[in-house]
């Protein structure tokens, strides 16, 4: 579903099928869970995204309906060791999840080790197998223009299916100006994450005329009823 231009026009429940909807706070008990996995079913939204921990639970709740199980994984940092982001995964995935999004190692990144950095996401690519979608978190706010063009590409070697933006837990979130560059660079044939501060209509509107395929947000019943203001 990739769309990109300023022309781009929505109406709620189309705007719905972008969001990833989102709940990442430590302290999320078993209540905010089934509200999140109430509001997901009821809004018709793409996926709902947690922690591992919660995914078993998660699963249990939407007992297989129409909606998308995603665990972030190596999150918020990503500087644990790769066969711990690989357990991570294949855990989730047996506890119900649909998705993965993981954070790249961003020490090995910014020291240059393009390889290991690369092979820390084929790790978790193969651990996965090729029906689970995959999304490579880079970070952006923590990157410059050149760094995130090779993020980018990087992912894509590593045989992600998605790049995403950010967790929300650094020092900034998705910009449209990023979420351009990201889709200049992997082209139509993967998909764009914005995630990180994203509360409102315009600005996801923005990501996706920018390139974006899905939208990460706590505040999706919020963005939904931005549409009918």
């Amino acid at each position: 579903m990739t769309a990109q231009g300023s022309d781009i026009r929505l109406t709620a429940a189309e705007m719905a099928a972008y969001i990833d909807h989102t709940l990442l706070k430590p302290e999320a008990d078993q209540t905010a869970l089934e509200k999140l996995c109430q509001e997901a079913v009821e809004n018709r939204f793409k996926a709902v995204c947690l922690n591992s921990g919660l995914v078993y639970r998660a699963a249990h709740i939407l007992n297989n309906r129409a909606v998308e199980i995603c665990s972030v994984v190596g999150f918020p940092l990503g500087a644990m060791e790769t066969q711990a982001k690989a357990f991570e995964a294949e855990n989730a995935v047996q506890d119900g999840a649909t998705e993965i999004d993981m954070v790249l190692n961003l020490g090995l990144f910014k020291s240059e080790q393009y390889g290991l950095a690369e092979e820390d996401i084929s790790t978790v690519r193969k651990a996965l197998g090729p029906t689970i979608v995959l999304k490579v978190i880079i970070e952006t706010c923590l990157l410059d223009r050149d760094e995130i063009v090779r993020a980018c590409k990087l992912a894509q070697s590593a045989g992600a299916d998605f790049v995403k933006t950010s967790t929300g837990f650094s020092s900034g979130g998705a910009r449209a100006e990023d979420v351009d560059l990201m889709r200049q660079t992997v082209g139509p044939e993967m998909g764009v994450k914005a995630s990180g501060g994203i509360k409102d209509w315009p600005t996801a509107l923005a990501m996706i005329r920018a390139g974006a395929d899905r939208i990460g947000t706590s505040s999706g019943v919020e963005i939904l009823e931005g549409a009918r203001q």
